[in-house]
């Protein structure tokens, strides 16, 4: 990991072997972001969440990117309902991918929330009764699901071939359908990215 950090033109400035020393080395230097394993030594359960946790308590500043072996909804919802902004969630798999790796942890670092795309596949097909998302268009799901995954305005025009304008009428037609006041505009994608993985 150190390694190909470098080579996408990163600093690494510390490694941890575990939970422990992890949050001792973000105390004494914070970095611009923490990588680590949502599962770390001793336990090899949710070290690492919990020390992400604890970072974020002392310094919230830190973007915090989790790498997990396989999904676990409830890990990335913890993730976006304890962690305001800069905060990643993404399968291992993608590292693979060196180039959209290193994007995601500069949007991370950035303040931005990127969760994996296949979490957001895999709650595609769930359903539960009372769903806030029932009166969504097929495009405004279409819109959510790509903001999920953290897509930008302008990466939502790109990615749909749609115009900005368009692009930002379909944002704001979701927040008025989920009741998201303008009051909260600075929250209000985050708020409608939880409520598409809660009810998804």
């Amino acid at each position: 990991m150190a390694r190909i950090l470098a080579e996408e033109g990163f600093d690494v400035v510390a490694q941890a072997r575990n939970s422990v020393e992890l949050v001792g080395l973000v105390r004494r230097d914070p970095p611009d972001v923490v990588i680590t394993d949502l599962r770390m030594p001793p336990g090899f359960a949710d070290e690492g969440i919990e020390a992400a946790a604890e970072i974020r308590s002392f310094a919230p500043q830190v973007g915090l990117m989790l790498l997990s072996q396989y999904v676990e909804v409830h890990h990335a919802l913890r993730l976006m309902e304890e962690f305001d902004g800069a905060v990643g969630y993404l399968l291992k798999d993608r590292v693979s991918d060196l180039g959209a790796f290193a994007i995601d942890v500069r949007r991370v670092a950035g303040g931005e929330v990127v969760t994996d795309a296949e979490l957001v596949s895999r709650l595609v097909g769930r359903r539960r009764e009372r769903d806030p998302l029932a009166e969504l268009t097929h495009r405004e799901r279409e819109v959510l699901s790509l903001m999920a995954q953290g897509l930008t305005n302008a990466a939502l025009s790109e990615e749909l071939v749609l115009s900005p304008k368009t692009i930002e009428g379909y944002v704001r037609s979701v927040f008025t359908k989920l009741g998201l006041e303008q009051s909260e505009r600075e929250h209000r994608q985050v708020q409608a990215v939880l409520q598409f993985l809660r009810w998804q």
